[in-house]
């Protein structure tokens, strides 16, 4: 089982304390840090002192770390031209050695696009963008050098692209995809996904979701064992209850509803959940949304106290 500290630095944290989470990540052993992709608050956290830009800040640390792989979950297809994300991503990709992951959604938080003034179109409009996204990214990295990419789309048109930079990773970098549809989302991530990701739900809607992708995949041909099942899920893990309240109580959650809907307990709990999970799911990566980013001992409490019991 693959470890992964997810966070959520749109609720308040600067470029510094993101690397402090990376480096304890990466020391603790975690196979990667991956961070959102937002540009505004959600609920009551002040979001101080403000927003940092995903992929500026996985350009710092692909310098700042050596080892553990560095991604986004998800960036939202809105945010950026296709065409520019390919070569921001390629070129995070070079500076850390070929460590970069890609997950990519559609977008989805209103509030946020309507603060910083961009365009959400309706759903169906936006899957069809994201759908081209998806196209235009991959098939910019994986063109061969000499060689040209042009797409011909109803929202994006590229004529000759020369596909440059390209990334470290060849032919191109994991893409990791997400989400409960039931149809096009599916049918997306049997074309494209290297990853399949489930945020926040249970273990049975999760079951069925990877079972849609598997059938998917199997009806273009492609063996459904090449895209990695993961999951999402908020952590609030102590060595006692009363730690676990603690953790609980600084994220402004409930104990309980967290023993329901996330990880929270002791380490050996949290490994039973894990263990549950992983039999339902048949998942085999995890990651683990990490809320008060000054909590480094939680991070290292879970690499030793945790980790071991899932081998």
């Amino acid at each position: 089982m693959d470890l992964r500290i997810f966070t959520e630095p749109q609720q308040g944290a600067s470029y510094d304390d993101l690397l402090r989470v990376a480096k304890a990540t990466e020391d603790a052993g975690y196979d990667a840090f991956f961070r959102s992709d937002h540009y505004l608050k959600m609920g009551s956290a002040s979001g101080l002192p403000g927003p940092t830009d995903a992929w500026i800040t996985l350009a710092g640390l692909a310098r700042e770390t050596s080892r553990v792989r560095l991604g986004t979950l998800v960036t939202a297809a809105t945010f950026r031209h296709p065409s520019v994300l390919a070569i921001s991503v390629a070129q995070v990709d070079q500076m850390s050695g070929g460590r970069v992951e890609l997950g990519l959604g559609s977008g989805w938080y209103d509030d946020e696009h309507t603060a910083y003034g961009l365009d959400l179109p309706p759903i169906k409009e936006r899957f069809d963008r994201y759908a081209e996204q998806l196209a235009i990214v991959t098939g910019l990295w994986e063109t061969p050098e000499g060689e040209t990419f042009s797409f011909d789309g109803e929202h994006y048109k590229l004529v000759d692209s020369p596909g440059l930079p390209k990334p470290a990773q060849r032919p191109r970098p994991p893409v990791i995809i997400g989400g409960g549809g039931k149809k096009r989302t599916p049918a997306l991530a049997a074309r494209y996904a290297d990853e399949f990701n489930l945020p926040f739900v249970g273990p049975d809607f999760a079951a069925e979701q990877f079972g849609r992708v598997e059938a998917a995949a199997r009806e273009i041909g492609r063996d459904p064992k090449e895209i990695i099942r993961s999951a999402a899920l908020v952590v609030a893990v102590g060595r006692n209850d009363a730690e676990v309240a603690k953790r609980a109580g600084v994220i402004g959650r409930e104990v309980a509803e967290l023993r329901e809907n996330g990880l929270a307990g002791t380490p050996a709990e949290v490994a039973e959940k894990i263990g549950q999970w992983r039999e339902k799911t048949g998942i085999t990566r995890l990651y683990l949304q990490l809320l008060d980013l000054s909590d480094v001992d939680q991070i290292e409490l879970i690499a030793s106290e945790v980790a071991p019991q899932l081998d």
